[in-house]
């Protein structure tokens, strides 16, 4: 090594001093500044993670231990220590867990490159043989892998309750991991089988009650009640559903106007007309068989009032107003109608059925409830119920999460070990690699499985073992040959992983490692940073 550094001094009139000083610096500030975000979430790796707290300026508190969503929240100034946040963001649109994993990964590799650096290797040099590595990862991992059925639907129940164990609400992981599964497997197109739209799957979040009592909803629900002014119906059997996009109360003019009424029967005449427009729709709405309006919400003016009310009430039409602009797509497929525009559209075939609308009421609030509905769309909603807005927004994410790991199984079907396992497997073989390779690339790739073993080692750390014992009796454990030992944090010792039912999906930990040396590949090369005004 030292050869490399002390080269013989050249002394010619026509080379000048070349001051790398600054550059240095620079890089080091940037590693420095990524790994103290690393460090930040590094503790809330794994089952026995800890979760943190986050309040901000407006008095609002989160608690929760998705990396993600951790990050997300953090206000991060350094532009080097951002692009671990970005890092994170990726990781959750690509995979959807190991959000803290990917993090963890990158700050390990971060401190190895500080390291090489000092040795004087140039940072391109490491650059290049870090994607080597994560390639040849990539192969071993793929390698390890166990493929798998999406008919094995206790496979996909055990990689999703492994996703939930890290989180605040782990001790519901039973009901939530099989609302997962089933959840994403209702919404699988036989046409594509490798996709899953995630947003055919809708969560309805309501307080009161807890975590237990969440379902799963084969039809829709509405965070709302139905319109109870004048006495009109709350539940609907054999309902036959409209979803509209006008009003159903008297037109304005498109300027500014105020009109003089000079005397009563003139008053009578506007009250009269208005009558009869709404009682016109009203009608048009009747003779195609409706009984239940869903009512877009309308910003020009009111979309109901009082008096349409009265009147459909009085025509035994059950209402349901100011559905969100944004849930109109996802009513639609799963009620498979059309929405209508306009009254002169309302035709009978645009209209939804269903064998049942009904109010129903939880706790202190009610909610609307469709089922039955004939030839529905691949949708589905789930009903996330908690006992304070805090634990029902961490059962948001993490049912979220472990969604997520059954859309990665869906589009790559093939599972592989937790706890530690093939992170120490890969240290092993890249290791046992480095030492074919020639120069320099070796000793970076040297570096390369070094820092993988900071994930069983951090997983350890949180458990409260003893981090350097176990890594060490896990090195050895996987030099004899067992590729699926892993940390069984809830026995603190050594066992077969896959025994343990601790899995996940390969594409989170393939994706972790990618994009954790992707971006540590782009932090080595900036070696200056320039402010524009």
């Amino acid at each position: 090594m030292a050869a490399v550094t002390a080269a013989p001094p050249r002394s010619s009139k026509t080379e000048s001093y070349v001051d790398n000083k600054r550059k240095e610096d620079i890089r080091q500030a940037n590693i420095k500044a990524a790994r103290s975000v690393a460090e930040a979430v590094r503790t809330s790796l794994g089952p026995k993670g800890m979760d943190k707290m986050i309040s901000s300026a407006n008095g609002e508190v989160i608690i929760t231990n998705d990396g993600a969503t951790i990050l997300n929240k953090m206000e991060v100034l350094q532009p080097a220590a951002k692009m671990l946040v970005e890092l994170s963001k990726s990781q959750d649109a690509a995979a959807g867990d190991g959000t803290t994993t990917v993090v963890v990964i990158a700050g390990a590799l971060l401190k190895q490159c500080l390291t090489l650096l000092s040795h004087g290797i140039h940072p391109t040099v490491i650059s290049d043989s870090l994607h080597k590595a994560s390639t040849k990862a990539v192969d071993v991992l793929t390698a390890m892998a166990v493929p798998l059925e999406l008919s094995d639907r206790e496979s996909l129940i055990k990689s999703a309750s492994t996703s939930l164990n890290s989180k605040v609400v782990s001790q519901y992981s039973t009901l939530l991991a099989p609302l997962a599964v089933d959840s994403v497997l209702s919404v699988v197109d036989p046409a594509k089988p490798d996709m899953v739209d995630l947003r055919d799957i809708k969560i309805v979040k309501k307080l009161g009650g807890t975590v237990d009592d969440t379902q799963l909803v084969k039809g829709l629900v509405f965070d709302k009640k139905a319109s109870h002014a004048a006495g009109g119906p709350t539940r609907m059997e054999n309902a036959k559903i409209a979803v509209i996009q006008f009003q159903i109360s008297p037109p304005k003019t498109d300027i500014e106007q105020s009109i003089v009424v000079s005397d009563y029967t003139q008053m009578d005449r506007i009250l009269k007309e208005e009558r009869n427009y709404i009682l016109g729709m009203i009608k048009k709405i009747k003779a195609t068989g409706c009984n239940v309006l869903l009512i877009q919400k309308s910003i020009l003016r009111d979309a109901v009032t009082d008096l349409s009310l009265h009147y459909l009430a009085k025509a035994k039409i059950m209402v349901i107003k100011d559905v969100e602009r944004d849930d109109i797509e996802f009513i639609t497929k799963t009620l498979n109608c059309l929405p209508i525009a306009n009254i002169e559209h309302f035709r009978a075939e645009k209209l939804g059925h269903a064998d049942l609308v009904e109010e129903v009421s939880l706790g202190d609030a009610k909610i609307v409830k469709v089922t039955g509905i004939k030839d529905m769309g691949r949708t589905t909603t789930v009903l996330v119920r908690g006992s304070n807005q805090l634990v029902l927004d961490e059962a948001e994410r993490s049912l979220h999460d472990a969604l997520c790991v059954v859309r990665c199984l869906v589009s790559k079907r093939f599972l592989i070990a937790g706890g530690g396992a093939p992170e120490i497997e890969l240290s092993r073989q890249l290791g046992a690699w480095s030492k074919v390779l020639h120069g320099m690339e070796g000793y970076c790739v040297r570096s390369f499985a070094e820092a993988l073993e900071v994930i069983p080692y951090t997983l350890a750390e949180n458990a409260g073992l003893n981090p350097i014992a176990i890594v060490t009796e896990l090195r050895n454990r996987h030099a004899q040959g067992e590729i699926n030992a892993g940390i069984n944090v809830r026995k603190g010792q050594i066992t077969n992983i896959l025994e343990e039912n601790v899995v996940q999906p390969l594409l989170v930990s393939t994706s972790a490692i990618t994009l954790a040396t992707e971006c540590v590949r782009m932090i080595l090369k900036i070696d200056d940073i320039v402010n524009v005004r």
